[in-house]
């Protein structure tokens, strides 16, 4: 663990964090695709599996700097800063931009996923019979997710709990979008549109002085279901990092012959050239939700059909992905040259 680091270090990871935060919000891209390019997946599985008995011990006990060190405190309290920033800020950005240029988004997307297969295969070491069908099933596995058939939204509390337990896969198992699962569970928009929106807008009234969101049932309901969403989530955190510390321990390239292939197969959640399915009633109305959202079904993928300026700029925006990727890569060689 890097207990003592540079400014420069923890500026360098806010902006992971960042990075992992707006990953997280985007159906089909994974959170832990981040970690692993950037080179802290496993300081990040083993932080979070000090989260245990003898850390609560050292809590309860008033033993702070204890438990500070003993967790990796500079280290996750800087990475989960930069996710926290990034929920109000980068994903905003990110929901605007996907809202106006959808196709060039998802191009942009489609890009990093190829780039960090490449960047974690490339360095994987010798391939054999047994770490290629590890690989395949990670693939069957992320392209079976891709195809299921969105659920309906459910706000039920429990629910909500185990929604915040099963999404937060995404953050530590590259190419499991935990965004992408809660659409699949029908409660996307519900958990990370409507809900982080009730949160901003109740700081932004605190900061006002205003308490009338105090009466407002909508508003209290919609910050019930964020605390039971956000419950689950560190209990999944912190349930899934010690499983996860555990089979790195024991089956290390195993474990990453699964996870390029769940990344591979999320490939088909990215794809570019998508349309959304509507649910429509026999009038051909599109339905909304509760929240008048748009009820998602699921998506038809094809190919562009014309090579026009909008293929060719998608297909520009594919290659600028990837060498986003990659160029992480030639940085940490730069590092380490310069530091031989």
């Amino acid at each position: 663990m890097h207990e003592n680091r540079t400014f420069s270090d923890k500026v360098w990871l806010f902006l992971k964090g960042v990075g992992m935060g707006a990953a997280n919000k985007v159906p089909g891209v994974s959170g832990g695709v981040v970690a692993f390019v950037a080179g802290f997946y496993e300081e990040f599985i083993y932080s979070l599996q000090k989260v245990n008995k003898k850390a609560f011990l050292l809590l309860i006990n008033g033993r702070f700097k204890s438990f500070y060190q003993y967790i990796n405190g500079q280290f996750l309290g800087v990475l989960i800063l930069g996710m926290i920033f990034s929920y109000f800020s980068v994903s905003k950005l990110l929901d605007f931009l996907i809202t106006q240029y959808e196709l060039f988004v998802w191009s942009a997307f489609f890009g990093m996923i190829i780039g960090s297969i490449f960047y974690l295969a490339k360095d994987f070491g010798k391939w054999n019979r047994k770490y290629v069908l590890y690989l395949l099933s990670g693939v069957v596995v992320g392209i079976g997710i891709s195809f299921l058939e969105p659920a309906k939204e459910n706000s039920n509390l429990i629910f909500v709990f185990l929604c915040g337990i099963i999404s937060v896969s995404g953050m530590t198992l590259p190419g499991l979008s935990g965004s992408f699962i809660l659409i699949l569970l029908g409660n996307y928009v519900l958990l990370l549109v409507d809900s982080v929106n009730a949160l901003y807008d109740t700081i932004a009234d605190l900061f006002l002085w205003d308490f009338s969101w105090t009466s407002n049932p909508s508003r209290i309901e919609l910050l019930k279901i964020l605390s039971a969403f956000s419950i689950g989530s560190v209990v999944g955190l912190v349930s899934l990092s010690h499983l996860l510390a555990y089979v790195l321990k024991r089956f290390k390239k195993a474990t990453y012959a699964v996870i390029i292939g769940f990344i591979a197969g999320s490939l088909g959640v990215v794809w570019p050239w998508k349309e959304k399915i509507l649910e429509v009633d026999a009038y051909g109305v599109i339905q909304r939700d509760v929240h008048g959202d748009e009820i998602l079904l699921g998506y038809s993928r094809y190919f562009p059909d014309s090579f026009g300026w909008e293929t060719f700029t998608a297909i520009v925006f594919i290659f600028l992905g990837f060498v986003i990727v990659m160029s992480l890569d030639w940085y940490q060689t730069y590092k380490k040259r310069n530091h031989a």
